[in-house]
C-alpha cells in the first residue's frame, strides 16, 4: 500500500462509513447472524457494537494495520471474542465449511476481485450459512447509474478502488449464492450515485 491508501483512507473510512445514521442499517444487517462468523472488510470495526448476542466468535479480516489499530478499543470491549484472522477476503485461510455466518458491510465494492472474495466466503461458510451484506454498488435508476459510471475513476482513486457501479446482487448470484430478502435503497441525506444501498442476507446454493 501507499502512504495515502495506508495512512489516510482508513480514517477516510471512519468518517464516511462511520456516521452517525449508518448505525441502526448496520444493526439491521448483523441481526440474522449466530454462531461462528466471519467479516471480510473489518476495517476499524464499526459493526462491533452491533453483534447480536447470537454470535459466538468473529474472525475479523482486515488488510490495514492501521484500520486494525484504530479498532483495538472496540475489539476490548467487544462481548463477543474478535480476532483478526487474515489480510486477503481473496485467499482466506479457513478449511471448508468453518463458518456459521459471514459479514461484509461497505466492502465488495473496492476488493479487487470480488468473484474471488464471495467464492472464498461459499467455500468456508457451511452448507446453511448465512452471508449478509450491507453494501453500495449499482443504483436502480439509469439516470443514476450514468452519473455513476461518469464518478467512478474518481471515486476509484479517492477511495482505495472502491466501484461505484458494482451490481451487488449480480455478483452474489454469480459467485453460486441464492439470495434471501434484499432491500434496496438510497441512503437519506448521501448523493444518490453514492448512496445505493443493498441490505439483506443470502445462503451457498
Amino acid at each position: 500500500m501507499g502512504f495515502y491508501d495506508d495512512r489516510v483512507l482508513p480514517h477516510l473510512i471512519e468518517r464516511t462509513c462511520g456516521m452517525a445514521a449508518l448505525t441502526p442499517l448496520r444493526a439491521r444487517a448483523c441481526a440474522p447472524l449466530s454462531g461462528r462468523m466471519i467479516e471480510i472488510g473489518f476495517g476499524s470495526g464499526l459493526n462491533v457494537g452491533v453483534y447480536p448476542p447470537t454470535l459466538t466468535e468473529v474472525a475479523a479480516v482486515e488488510p490495514s494495520a492501521v484500520g486494525w489499530s484504530m479498532a483495538t478499543d472496540r475489539v476490548a470491549t467487544s462481548t463477543v471474542p474478535i480476532e483478526r484472522a487474515g489480510l486477503d477476503g481473496q485467499r482466506l485461510e479457513f478449511d471448508d465449511d468453518s463458518f456459521d455466518a459471514a459479514l461484509t458491510t461497505f466492502t465488495l465494492c473496492t476488493i479487487p476481485d470480488v468473484r474471488a472474495a464471495l467464492g472464498e466466503l461459499r467455500r468456508v461458510l457451511r452448507p446453511d450459512g448465512q452471508l449478509a451484506f450491507l453494501e453500495h454498488g449499482s443504483a436502480p435508476d439509469a439516470r443514476v447509474r450514468r452519473w455513476q459510471r461518469r464518478l467512478e475513476p474518481i471515486q476509484k482513486r479517492v477511495a482505495g478502488g472502491c466501484h461505484l457501479t458494482r451490481d451487488v446482487r449480480a455478483e452474489l448470484t454469480a459467485a453460486g449464492f441464492a439470495l434471501g430478502p434484499v432491500d434496496a435503497f438510497y441512503q437519506p441525506g448521501v448523493p444518490k450515485p453514492f448512496g445505493a444501498l443493498s441490505l439483506g442476507t443470502a445462503r451457498p446454493a
